[in-house]
């Protein structure tokens, strides 16, 4: 699979794609004879993790350390759990945060609302 096949399965751009590669956060992606890079489905899959720690606004550099753990040789797993409890419980509290202004809108609606009623 190609550079813009592989951005629209992940969705994440091609020029992220490229970033990504060159900063190290995709592990080895395979080329063809003509050098251009070929997509497999383990590339899709942590293009797609990538993609959902981005969205949900984990840092770069904590995806940069994540991806270096995962890539590495070594037994890491007790730091890559750290680092997505963390990421976790930042969600958490973003999830309360929203939850709390979609109250507010809620509320602010109803009044809207009710006054709209009253003018029928």
């Amino acid at each position: 699979m190609r550079i813009k096949q592989a951005s629209e399965v992940s969705g994440l751009s091609p020029d992220t794609i490229r970033y990504y590669e060159k900063e190290g956060i995709l592990p080895t992606i395979a080329r063809d004879e003509t050098g251009q890079r070929s997509f497999s489905k383990d590339n899709l899959n942590w293009m797609g993790l990538l993609q959902c720690l981005r969205q949900t606004g984990m840092p770069m550099r904590d995806m940069s350390r994540y991806a270096q753990l995962v890539h590495s040789e070594e037994n890491t797993i007790a730091e890559r759990i750290e680092i997505l409890k963390s990421h976790q419980e930042r969600l958490a509290e973003k999830r309360q945060e929203l939850e709390k202004c979609e109250a507010m809108v809620s509320f602010k609606l109803g009044i809207y609302q009710k006054k709209g009623d009253l003018h029928s």
